[in-house]
């Protein structure tokens, strides 16, 4: 057996182990593509978790075994019982994909009798291919381009050595997938904004997914994304769910995604949340072949591809039942496809680009205004500048519900009114060029349609809802109407109040126009000096 490489002992912070994780994964870089880069450092992290959730399971079953009294032959035979791990969400990990082999021969390996030589490389991907072979979900997912040209094969090792000194389990109460979770999302939000406009193919920021997990509060039954990226919407719903004493086996999860790579991705960020994902069996158009036909949702989640020119478009389609969108743009393709999967009481929260509250090209005004006088929107948010780094285009969310009445999803009967909410002085700049949401902007938007709603939430925290200048306002679809059904927030909330300071208008006319007379008289005497100084050149 190679001696292990020596690595340093790994920082103690979850921060800094991702950010020393993200130094080493970078030194990978050098001349390979972008995009299989990523796929390289995304298909170890997996690879380490699928491992480490395994012997993390294996000791379990060694410790019942022990105390039911069964010595080591008869462990041996009980062991490596497939469906004690299956069973329990592991996935099986045949030995030579395992991670102490791997770590164990993180030079390769050396020739024999009966085998080859094979370099680290070679390793990973026959791991990989075990990996599939032995869980039928994870088929076609795995990466298996480990031993290209392009990958430098000592860094690989190297990395390899840097996860192995990093243990993800049995951190108290914290599950392997918690810690590799992170690490993966984390990976994925470096990717995106190392890869700019591209990124936003695949990750949308965690506030955005956020003020949509929010506000629906998905906590059963069916999710669905059409677009479903690296995966985010159905991560960020299974947190709720945690957040509020559930498991993710309350939600069935149904996506489809159109890019293979990114594909690739969500099935491997699902597997790690322990979500059992309908991602179908491959990637697919969703305008083309939608490959969840039969299915009705009871919550969508989206934000697909901003405006896009060139899509598969049919005038048939029994899609379009407000209207043919036009050609050359989706984004009323996407939202009535969107609400054709709607449940009887379901509801949608889908990321759009501002123009599309008040487009009228194409058919795009008729075709909201009909999802208006179907009674279909519940609230419009307009959101803050820079929140995605890979488009500066500014984005808003609709909200679809089928039931606005009082009853399960609230206890207010909305029907008939929309709610605005024009959020763009929320946020702060995580840098030059990002912005963000606080956890209390998230909770201003939220708290603000719950209390609107009467959702169970706002009322037990005693909340209750009142128009805020500025802010938020709730429409009659009369007054839509007369707007000429435009949903542009900042139509309807108004002007902030401003706050009175106290002083009686009188004397603030008095004492504002002393100081403009003051000023005039100041600027007559600088601009006399200037005359004089001009004069003396």
């Amino acid at each position: 057996m190679p001696p292990k490489t020596k690595v340093a002992a790994l920082p103690s912070t979850m921060k800094e182990l991702k950010d020393t994780l993200w130094k080493a994964a970078d030194k990978l870089r050098g001349s390979m593509d972008a995009s299989q880069y990523k796929d390289v450092i995304l298909g170890l992290v997996f690879l380490k978790y699928v491992s480490d959730a395994f012997e993390e399971r294996r000791s379990q079953i060694r410790a019942e075994l022990e105390a039911d009294g069964m010595n080591e032959d008869q462990i041996a035979q009980l062991i490596d019982d497939v469906d004690e791990y299956t069973g329990r969400g592991v996935f099986w990990v045949p030995a030579r994909a395992r991670w102490q082999y791997l770590a164990e021969n993180a030079k390769g390996t050396q020739a024999s009798a009966d085998a080859p030589a094979k370099s680290i490389g070679e390793l990973i991907d026959d791991a990989m291919t075990l990996i599939m072979g032995a869980n039928p979900t994870l088929a076609a997912t795995l990466p298996t381009i480990y031993n290209r040209d392009n990958v430098d094969q000592r860094r690989v090792g190297e990395l390899l050595d840097l996860l192995n000194s990093a243990r993800f389990t049995g951190d108290g109460a914290k599950k392997a997938r918690d810690l590799l979770g992170e690490v993966y999302e984390y990976f994925l939000e470096k990717f995106a904004r190392a890869e700019g406009k591209r990124g936003g193919e695949f990750y949308t920021p965690a506030g955005v997914v956020r003020v949509l997990v929010e506000v629906l509060e998905p906590d059963h039954g069916r999710v669905y994304d059409p677009c479903c990226g690296s995966g985010g919407m159905f991560v960020q719903t299974e947190k709720f769910l945690e957040a509020h004493n559930k498991e993710g086996s309350d939600i069935s999860v149904y996506g489809q995604e159109l890019n293979e790579r990114t594909w690739r991705m969500a099935k491997m960020n699902l597997a790690i949340h322990g979500l059992n994902g309908n991602l179908a069996s491959r990637w697919g158009d969703t305008f083309a072949r939608d490959q969840h036909p039969e299915m009705e949702a009871d919550y969508v989640l989206a934000n697909p591809p901003f405006n896009i020119k060139d899509w598969a478009r049919s005038e048939s389609d029994p899609r379009w039942k407000f209207g043919v969108p036009p050609a050359n743009n989706a984004n009323y393709a996407w939202i009535q496809h969107i609400i054709s999967k709607l449940a009887p009481g379901g509801k949608a929260g889908v990321v759009m680009a501002n123009g599309s509250m008040s487009s009228n090209s194409g058919g795009e005004g008729q075709i909201r205004a009909q999802l208006v006088e179907a009674d279909l929107v519940s609230c419009m948010i307009a959101l803050p500048t820079q929140l995605f780094r890979s488009t500066g285009i500014p984005v808003c969310t609709w909200f679809f519900a089928k039931d606005k009445t009082a009853g399960a999803n609230g206890s207010i009967d909305r029907s008939g009114q929309v709610l605005f909410i024009d959020a763009r002085n929320l946020g702060f700049m995580v840098d030059r060029a990002e912005r963000a949401l606080s956890e209390d902007d998230i909770s201003k938007i939220a708290n603000t349609f719950r209390a609107w709603r009467g959702k169970a939430s706002a009322v037990d925290a005693g909340l209750e809802y009142d128009d805020e200048p500025g802010f938020c306002y709730s429409a009659t679809l009369e007054e839509i109407k007369a707007a000429d059904y435009a949903l542009t927030p900042g139509r309807y909330v108004g002007a902030a109040a401003i706050e009175d300071d106290g002083e009686p208008i009188e004397e603030k006319i008095e004492r504002l126009k002393k100081e403009l007379f003051e000023q005039f008289e100041e600027s007559d005497r600088l601009a006399k000096v200037v005359r004089e100084q001009l004069g003396r050149i």
